[in-house]
């Protein structure tokens, strides 16, 4: 089973990132950001994809600038997420042959970032959307299209998010802050994985 579920690793180090890496793929999440705004984030990336590439999805996010997609290209990472949706980072991240999950909150942003070919949408700050307005749009969004609500969504309100039509998370302090222990993150972790498998059902 593959779940939709995005570790957010904001503040994590190239010392924590192997282990780190080890125990989120352990506990059954095998989509792993690392947002540039991380010390030294592409020697993080670069490290978590030599050890574990063959295992998970594993990028970067906080991603604003095509100059920092071909940088990732460079280093083999996978997986690109942004908070916002920039048509030349999505476009370039997908002629790159990564996975584009750009950040969009209306429908607008939601139709231009898959214009621009992205392979599934971020609401952020999903609880600025809320679970209704993620509903409404879905109604008008593509059948089939990967939606990731990032932002508000945990394990306590999964089922309203997924009975709304959301298709995944994206978990960053409810799993990760740095100072965290593998421990801690593992117990966390498994907590996200199985209030995320009882919403999906």
């Amino acid at each position: 089973m593959t779940r939709e579920i995005i570790a957010i690793l904001r503040g994590l180090t190239p010392a924590d990132a192997i282990e780190i890496t080890d125990v989120l793929i352990d506990a059954g999440i095998t989509k792993i950001e690392v947002p540039l705004n991380s010390p030294d984030p592409f020697d993080s990336i670069a490290a978590m994809l030599a050890h574990a590439g063959d295992r998970a999805v594993i990028g970067a996010g906080t991603v604003l600038e095509v100059s920092q997609v071909e940088k990732l290209a460079s280093i083999g990472a996978q997986m690109v997420v942004s908070p916002d949706a920039f048509p030349d980072v999505i476009r370039a991240t997908k002629v790159a042959g990564m996975l584009s999950f750009p950040g969009v909150l209306t429908p607008t942003e939601a139709f231009s970032a898959l214009r621009s070919g992205a392979d599934g949408l971020k609401f952020f700050p999903g609880f600025k959307l809320g679970v209704e307005g993620l509903a409404a749009l879905k109604a008008v969004l593509p059948a089939g299209t990967k939606t990731y609500a990032v932002g508000g969504a945990g394990p306590a309100n999964f089922a309203d998010w997924v009975t709304a039509g959301a298709t995944g998370f994206g978990i960053g302090s409810n799993i990760y802050k740095p100072g965290y222990t593998a421990d801690q993150v593992a117990e966390k972790a498994a907590q996200i994985v199985t209030a995320y498998d009882e919403a999906i059902g």
